[in-house]
């Protein structure tokens, strides 16, 4: 029984999300888009956390839903983290993940009285160590387990150039063994972190870090699993790295990422790895550093070729989001025209949820069925990774062409007698 999991998005009570973020449009997206199983994000702002309790009813361990509908629910939020280690100022977010809305209460009540700001944010900033946030999780609750968030991303990750660590021992310390898993975050994918035989111990996942219902999805991960599983199932086949129960994570392609590549946004100007080593890591505009993205910091610490461990890791496909493909197809700018939002609302009714149509609709039917120019085409070109891509930087998403600067081809012209 295949399982798509998206296990880090937002409510609308983080900064910067959607109004959109309840649980009943969640719900409503996750089904269209091809989820499962989703995160409820945010569980420690008492406002959401109120809305949890009073909507949701557990089915089984962990497992929760919507007294109405098919998309299930599971407790995981992301903190914020700022402190000093070392020499430096650490800014790190961190995946929590809990078993109970009992739990949750238990880790609200004791961040409260440790006079953390819980109503400020969905996301709170607590200014608590990785490690010994780690400990007081696990005396409230052993089967909370703790995952690095979106692990590369310059300013706010356990790996980021801008206050991150080089090693998990680094920030998690005594708790690393109870690390059993990092996300990959949208600037990098598995491949790229299989680079660091430092991260053997640990599996990859991936998530769409939603700020708004059109976003879920962006990345998540597959299972499968003979029947419906618990909350103790997924932390076990994480623990194992179960290959036979978790089939593969769907990415970004990670150049589509907002910090893939080195760059200062200020002046439009971005630029590899290689690049900014001979500019000395600063911008040859306004010569201030140049932010240093995803791939640089992959490099800096990767110790070997990914290709000499690839068969022995969870494997990934790499998709680009549908109302993406449909811009394109139609000749538009954004994925918000009416044009876009017609055909996809027409296409996940009619035709398949979103991961089905992008993964595994044969493209005979997408040919057959769909009103976007060529659709059929684009989704080969996607499923075969043969795509173009100018790479993001220091905040900029990268642009993504399936069919080249060119544009979609044109028709072909009958000989005229």
């Amino acid at each position: 029984m295949r399982t798509i999991v998206d296990w880090h998005i937002h409510s609308k009570y983080s900064r910067a999300c959607s109004k959109e973020l309840v649980l009943s449009a969640i719900a409503s997206w996750c089904a269209r888009k091809g989820i499962h199983i989703v995160a409820t994000g945010d569980w420690t702002h008492p406002e959401w956390f109120r809305h949890l309790q009073e909507n949701l009813v557990e089915e089984r361990q962990g497992i929760y839903r919507l007294r109405q509908g098919e998309t299930r629910f599971m407790l995981v939020t992301e903190l914020s983290q700022i402190y000093k280690k070392g020499d430096k100022t650490r800014r790190i977010h961190n995946l929590v993940f809990s078993p109970s809305l009992t739990t949750c209460e238990k880790v609200n009540r004791e961040l409260t009285r440790r006079n953390f700001n819980l109503k400020a944010d969905g996301r709170p900033i607590l200014g608590i160590d990785s490690e010994d946030l780690y400990k007081l999780l696990k005396d409230i609750d052993e089967k909370i387990i703790l995952i690095p968030a979106h692990a590369w991303t310059p300013w706010y990750a356990v790996f980021g150039s801008k206050s991150g660590f080089n090693f998990l021992e680094e920030c998690f310390g005594s708790m690393s063994r109870e690390i059993y898993a990092i996300e990959t975050g949208l600037s990098s994918n598995p491949m790229m972190n299989w680079q660091l035989s430092g991260l053997d111990s640990v599996v990859m996942i991936s998530n769409s870090d939603a700020h708004s219902p059109r976003n879920l999805g962006r990345e998540a991960n597959v299972f499968d699993f003979d029947a419906p599983p618990t909350y103790d199932d997924f932390v076990c086949v994480l623990k194992e790295q179960d290959a036979s129960r978790f089939k593969y994570t769907i990415e970004f392609f990670p150049e589509e990422g907002k910090y893939h590549f080195d760059g200062c946004a200020a002046c439009e100007f971005s630029c590899d790895p290689q690049e900014s080593k001979r500019l000395g890591l600063r911008c040859p505009l306004c010569q201030r550093p140049l932010t240093l993205g995803v791939h640089t910091r992959v490099e800096e610490l990767s110790d070997r070729d990914a290709a000499t461990v690839r068969e022995r890791k969870i494997p990934f496909k790499s998709i680009v989001p549908l109302a993406e493909i449909l811009a394109e197809c139609f000749g538009v700018t954004g994925t918000t025209s009416k044009r876009v939002e017609e055909e996809y609302l027409r296409l996940t009714d009619d035709l398949a949820d979103e991961f089905t149509l992008l993964l595994d609709t044969p493209i005979e039917e997408i040919e057959r069925l769909a009103r976007a120019p060529l659709l059929h085409e684009a989704i080969s070109r996607v499923r075969a990774g043969q795509v173009e891509i100018t790479p993001g930087y220091d905040g900029i998403y990268g642009k993504v062409r399936v069919f080249g600067a060119d544009g979609l081809p044109r028709p072909k012209q009958s000989n005229l007698l």
